[in-house]
């Protein structure tokens, strides 16, 4: 067929396709479009539809966030099926993805699932089975799933308008939540072994990779050591005189771990020389007692790690505030948290009867305690949500990546953050100066928000000198970040350094209702005694123009990363 004919041919078949109405429930597409008297079968113009969609700029709006052919990889397939990754799912139709190592991917929001087979020619929603051909597939060790089959299987409505490229999917379900009363993570395997921490004060620790198991599940199963994280950080603290989730939260970013359990088994002796098999890259910090942030992150990405009160120090133990044959617990005081577990479910409906103390009513947490499967419901107990501290803090882990997504990572925060830093005011200005290894490309820039709704802008600054050279800065990166937590922003590519040049990553951060909205290391107690200030070469300014050394005038460190991959990749 000469070009002329065959794009007459495909006008053509653009004008049937305009008039078609596409249903992917109880439909195969096997429809027989005609023209002035010819038949034409799916497999002559389905492909030549598709092609034609292809070519052109090919967008999909959902709930007004849009996607495109041109930044990201969706595509028409021959089925005429829109296809795109599944890992903008989540963020995309607002709801849980994950995907199973059967190959399987199970896609709930409110009470709808979701199950597509990889190369299946039908999915299962709600138990109810549908013939669609290829509603899902993978192309060069990625995957991609039919957005008009994903989107209508949890309530949207979809439509497709060929004279415009473009296809929206709507939320159409009036739910009035995304999740639905009761949701329980064993239950989709995406909980990890239960751990016993035994006599010693690491809760936190088991609490971390807990959540942290949970959060790489169903996909990898892993069990990280809470040895490692427990004596192999940075701070000056034994095992017995327990720790903080922040201590956590700096081993990971710093990649001093995590390891595997069967490398550094808990026996209380550290084993040296081990590197990350996990490097983690975003933790997100919920706000406290917000229990409709708690159960989205805990939907969505997994266990979250969080804090109580208890009584009790053990599995054996007993406590007024803990019924045994309901497994249920519910601290109502004004003591402080001293114990940390795991989010991994709730049920709305848990019966405020269960608790032996009056609470005012129903609903409870499904918590993943560290004190071995004789505890509890095999290691699992229900907290009620009028706990006093339960829900006070909270941190989730949302980007766990492999150990060569870079290949260098410069930092001089080992024990994260500590405190912070400012000028009275919710906006500064934060720079850290860096030598390059050798030639290296910079990827990406880490930092903390210390509060939500924090709006930041990251710059560079090449063949730094002094501190008249940070007015010689570029915009890399923008934008807002609705959580609190630890952040590692893409920036723009293409800036390499030689090696032994000095560059210098430059942080201006505006967090509202804070005064002082920088994260710093310093000193500030017996556990961060060890902190070594002369590794870093930091600067602070109140307005980007007049700059101050860090080490020098706060005895302190910004927790300001960068990361590079060797220019030569």
């Amino acid at each position: 067929m000469n070009h002329v004919k065959r794009y007459f041919f495909l006008a053509i078949l653009v004008m049937i396709a305009c008039v078609l109405k596409f249903n992917h429930f109880g439909s195969n597409y096997e429809s027989i479009a005609t023209f002035r008297g010819a038949q034409l079968e799916k497999e002559d113009w389905y492909p030549l539809i598709a092609e034609s969609v292809n070519e052109k700029f090919l967008t999909i709006t959902i709930d007004n966030k849009k996607y495109s052919n041109k930044d990201t990889n969706i595509f028409m397939d021959e089925n005429l099926n829109l296809m795109v990754p599944i890992d903008i799912l989540s963020e995309g139709l607002n709801c849980s993805t994950h995907f199973y190592p059967e190959e399987k991917l199970l896609i709930e929001k409110g009470n709808n699932t979701a199950y597509f087979g990889l190369n299946e020619a039908k999915i299962s929603v709600n138990d109810v089975t549908y013939d669609i051909t290829s509603p899902m597939r993978e192309i060069d060790g990625n995957y991609y799933v039919s957005i008009g089959a994903a989107s209508e299987s949890i309530g949207y409505r979809y439509e497709w308008d060929i004279s415009q490229n473009q296809a929206m999917a709507i939320d159409n379900s009036n739910a009035s939540s995304i999740f639905p009363s009761s949701y329980d993570l064993r239950q989709r395997g995406r909980v990890g072994n239960i751990k016993n921490q035994g006599n010693t004060g690491t809760c936190w620790a088991f609490a971390a990779l807990s959540a942290l198991e949970s959060a790489i599940r169903p996909e990898e199963e892993e069990t990280f050591s809470p040895d490692h994280m427990s004596l192999g950080n940075s701070f000056a603290r034994k095992e017995e005189e327990g720790g903080e989730y922040t201590m956590g939260m700096a081993y990971l970013l710093s990649w001093q771990g995590p390891v595997r359990e069967e490398e550094d088994p808990f026996d209380g002796v550290l084993t040296e020389g081990l590197s990350p098999v996990k490097h983690v890259q975003e933790i997100q910090m919920m706000e406290g007692k917000d229990y409709e942030k708690i159960k989205e992150a805990v939907f969505k990405h997994g266990g979250v790690q969080t804090s109580l009160y208890s009584t009790m120090v053990n599995e054996t133990d007993s406590s007024e505030f803990y019924n045994q044959t309901a497994n249920a617990y519910c601290y109502i005081g004004t003591e402080k948290p001293n114990h940390e577990v795991v989010i991994i479910g709730w049920d709305d409906n848990f019966s405020k009867d269960n608790f032996p103390v009056n609470v005012e009513g129903d609903g409870a947490f499904i918590c993943q305690n560290s004190w071995g499967s004789e505890f509890g419901d095999n290691g699992v107990f229900y907290v009620s949500y009028y706990d006093t501290n339960i829900g006070s803090h909270n941190v989730v882990y949302t980007k766990v990546e492999e150990t060569d997504n870079y290949d260098h990572i410069y930092q001089s925060d080992l024990c994260g953050w500590v405190g912070q830093i400012g000028y009275n005011r919710d906006f500064v200005y934060g720079a850290n100066v860096y030598t390059a290894d050798g030639q290296e490309e910079l990827s990406s820039v880490g930092f903390y928000a210390t509060g939500k709704d924090s709006q930041y802008v990251v710059y560079l600054v090449e063949d730094f000198e002094d501190m008249d050279s940070l007015d010689n800065r570029i915009r890399i990166a923008e934008g807002t970040l609705a959580n609190a937590g630890y952040y590692t922003i893409p920036v723009k590519q293409g800036i390499r350094f030689t090696a032994g040049e000095k560059f210098a990553v430059v942080l201006s951060i505006r967090t509202p209702n804070s005064v002082h909205p920088m994260a710093i290391e310093y000193v500030a107690d017996e556990a961060t005694r060890n902190v070594d200030i002369s590794d870093g070469e930091g600067y602070i300014s109140a307005t980007g123009r007049i700059w101050s050394s860090v080490e020098e005038s706060s005895s302190c460190n910004l927790c300001l990363k960068a990361y590079t991959k060797n220019a030569n990749k």
